[in-house]
């Protein structure tokens, strides 16, 4: 390897609905990486879950996929003592597959759930961002919720039930629904992002429809109370002594924040900084803090928020993972703070090394 460079494997695509926006997401960070400071490899994983070496994001967004047979199949060699990449068609690889750091881009399941960390942790490899724990519970908006009230952060009402429940005793759970939290309401798959799944029900014939979408995605489903009041975003980065940037605020064109709202760049705009007054964005970021540390997150998370107009503050979400595209609040917001994309992704690199220098069984004698 490039003594002078680390050595830096870029993965991402994956097996979860949101496959295209990891892709974009890789392709702005393939951009914006410094060349000086790093060598990049690529890994672009297929809707079927095959490994490629090689492959840019940006000509699989336009191609596809290439069939295994016209590119480079890989497997993670699963060697705590020496891991590495390994062709499974007789490639040789650049410096025989070994690489200093994985920087997943990775959005939804088999990728921002634990799934892949848990693979990494197994190699015994350094990554970008947020281990099992944080990510598993990052994932999981029901589980996110139950650590989001044991630090008593604000919370909209909530419900949640399994899609075997729902087909049982749908008209039980529409009756619970209407009781517990009532309309509008927002329902949602319990373990993806992006808005993907996601819908907001008025009465009790969207609910039924709304659930049904839901139940396609996931075996848990969360409903939630509507909150009416400003959507903020507030990114959060670093390990043990995390700093949150500056809030920005969501205008969707639509209803809510959808997926196509999200990334097609439809008329829904973001607003940096959020129109809040300065005791608000205190709280904003002591919160967005709180509810990293909440989840055991590290590296990069964004955590979303709504503030009503009585200045009433409600924890949304976190994201482990959030999007690097173009049009992303994550690296939007950092830039309007003070930390230009580049220098995000240095960060973001130092401080995966960092954990997992961390991690490792200290020698030190306390």
């Amino acid at each position: 390897m490039d003594d002078h460079k680390l050595n830096v494997v870029l993965l991402f695509g994956g097996r979860s609905g949101e496959h295209e926006v990891s892709l974009n997401s890789a392709r702005s960070i393939y951009k914006a990486i410094d060349r000086n400071r790093y060598k990049v490899e690529t890994i672009g994983i297929s809707k079927q879950g095959q490994w490629f070496w090689g492959v840019l994001p940006e000509t699989l967004l336009k191609d596809g996929f290439p069939e295994p047979n016209e590119s480079i199949q890989v497997n993670l060699v699963i060697d705590p003592t020496n891991p590495r990449f390994m062709s499974l068609n007789g490639h040789t690889l650049p410096d025989q597959g070994k690489f200093d750091l994985i920087f997943p881009v990775l959005h939804g399941p088999f990728g921002e759930d634990g799934t892949l960390q848990g693979l990494l942790e197994m190699a015994n490899v350094p990554y970008v961002g947020s281990g099992v724990l944080g990510s598993s519970l990052g994932m999981d908006k029901d589980r996110m919720k139950a650590v989001f009230l044991e630090k008593n952060l604000p919370l909209a009402r909530y419900v949640t039930l399994l899609r075997s429940e729902f087909l049982n005793g749908p008209e039980q759970c529409l009756n619970e629904i209407e009781e517990t939290i009532g309309y509008p309401c927002f329902v949602k798959p319990a373990n993806l992002g992006s808005s993907v799944g996601i819908s907001k029900a008025h009465d009790r014939e969207e609910l039924m429809e709304a659930l049904k979408t839901a139940a396609i995605f996931d075996r848990k489903i969360v409903i939630e109370e509507t909150i009416i009041g400003q959507e903020i975003e507030v990114s959060v980065l670093g390990n043990d002594a995390p700093i949150a940037s500056i809030p920005g605020e969501v205008l969707p064109a639509q209803e809510f924040y959808t997926y196509e709202a999200k990334y097609s760049n439809i008329g829904s705009s973001l607003l940096i900084p959020a129109a809040l007054e300065d005791s608000v964005i205190k709280e904003l970021q002591s919160m967005a803090i709180e509810a990293f540390r909440a989840v055991e997150a590290n590296g990069l998370s964004r955590v979303d928020f709504f503030v009503t107009s009585k200045r009433e503050i409600f924890v949304n979400e976190i994201n482990t993972l959030p999007g690097f595209t173009e049009i992303s609040m994550y690296p939007k917001l950092w830039e309007a703070t003070g930390i230009p994309y580049p220098e995000l992704i240095d960060r973001l690199i130092s401080l995966g090394l960092e954990r997992f220098k961390d991690k490792q069984i200290s020698k030190i004698s306390i």
